[in-house]
């Protein structure tokens, strides 16, 4: 059932310290990772939307035993066939990641999802793990069901086309079961985090700016505490930058593929603190501290777009109250997520009184305000919840489809809300 929430932002500027989620990226990784490793792992502060719900459900369907935050399994090698095919929801991730881990199995596996992820492209999946030896068969226009027949794997060097660390992922989920070494490439601008944790893990290493050698082996038990999820963050961060205010969000991961956010804050104008405090398997955690307001437009373009990609309709947002003129190009990814967020983001912000425009591969946006209206979500989790943000600073926004938000962070509303009445 579709709700519509009206979201009434701040008098004031807010000041407020949020611990968020546990990281929905890290979350698939450490489950999947977890699912392929014989005897038990312990994964906590695993991520609570309904994407890793589907995670948990379809390894369910393998015979491994997920129970809080105790999984337990006898080894990729133990995996059950499953008769039915495999529901992802809305999780792309999901589907590509154990399509990765499934292609090494000697039985046919079937994965499909909601209408939106029905729509996401599946082509670039199946041509990496076919090198490998499976066989990967998807619709004619190249979209879900997967039906991933898997074999006895050979190493294999790839390298992929665009910068998705989704397809890195289920390739090198795929080539530990392989027999020889795999290597694998891409664009830079990706998230790093399965690069991060196979190194730690003595199961891979780094051999080049964008490049990683896979070195077949068993996986072992994991023990680990998810950090919280930078994709959450960055709705607080940029509801922060909209006016005066100042959110803290500490124990949060810093992989660089995952801030772009913070570097287009920081070139707007405001001011943003980072303090690395750690790492888990290689990859940093820490605190990060966002000052508003954004002061200036700025240009999004590269290797920056695809480490922000997810967080582009804030952009739009932000872009919006700036003064100036923010473009964004190199984004037609975006074009295919849950929605088209090109149009989506340019719809998003002209509903509530900005000036937009969209082009091929990205938007413009020229800062003149914002004011209060409606907006219709079409059923994208991120697009929900970017509508809310813009309350910070358009006063009164009505979201049509908030219910979406739950995909990622069931309590996300509350939790703004409850930022937006801190001092």
């Amino acid at each position: 059932m579709t709700t519509t929430r009206t979201f009434v932002g701040p008098d004031e500027p807010f000041r407020s310290t949020v611990t968020l989620p546990g990281d929905k990226s890290l979350s698939h990784r450490a489950l999947v990772l977890a699912a392929m490793a014989p005897g038990k792992s312990h994964i906590a502060r695993v991520g609570p939307g309904a994407d890793i719900a589907s995670t948990v459900t379809c390894l369910r369907c393998f015979g491994v035993v997920v129970d809080g935050t105790t999984v337990r399994s006898r080894g990729v090698g133990g995996w059950e066939p499953s008769v039915e095919m495999l529901d992802s929801g809305n999780s792309a991730s999901t589907l590509r990641m154990i399509a990765g881990a499934a292609a090494g199995r000697p039985f046919t596996t079937v994965l499909g999802g909601d209408a939106s992820l029905l729509r996401r492209p599946m082509r670039r999946l199946a041509e990496p793990l076919a090198a490998l030896g499976a066989a990967i068969v998807v619709s004619e226009d190249g979209t879900a069901p997967v039906t991933v027949r898997g074999a006895a794997l050979r190493g294999a060097q790839v390298t992929i086309p665009v910068a998705s660390a989704q397809v890195r992922t289920a390739f090198a989920f795929a080539a530990l079961q392989a027999d020889g070494e795999s290597g694998l490439d891409s664009p830079p601008g990706f998230r790093d985090h399965t690069e991060r944790w196979l190194t730690a893990l003595g199961l891979g290493t780094p051999s080049g700016p964008t490049a990683f050698r896979i070195r077949p082996g068993i996986v072992p038990e994991l023990e680990l505490s998810i950090p919280g999820d930078p994709s959450s963050a960055g709705f607080l961060w940029a509801a922060a930058a909209l006016t005066p205010s100042r959110v803290t969000t500490p124990g949060v991961s810093l992989n660089p593929g995952r801030i772009g956010l913070l570097e287009v804050i920081a070139a707007m104008g405001a001011s943003v603190e980072i303090a690395t405090a750690g790492d888990i398997l290689g990859d940093p955690v820490g605190t990060v501290t966002v000052q508003g307001p954004v002061l200036r437009g700025t240009r999004v373009t590269g290797a920056l777009t695809v480490r922000t990609l997810d967080e582009l309709p804030l952009v739009g947002v932000l872009a919006a109250v700036a003064e100036g003129e923010t473009t964004v190009t190199g984004a037609r990814e975006l074009r295919a997520k849950e929605s088209d967020r090109i149009a989506a983001t340019v719809a998003l912000v002209t509903a509530l009184g900005g000036s937009a425009e969209a082009s091929a591969d990205g938007f413009s946006v020229r800062g003149s305000g914002l004011c209060p209206g409606l907006f219709d979500a079409g059923g994208d989790h991120r697009m929900a919840m970017s509508a809310a943000v813009a309350a910070t600073a358009a006063g009164t926004v009505r979201v049509i489809g908030v219910e979406t938000a739950a995909v990622s962070w069931p309590g996300f509303a509350e939790t703004l809300e409850r930022v937006w009445s801190s001092r």
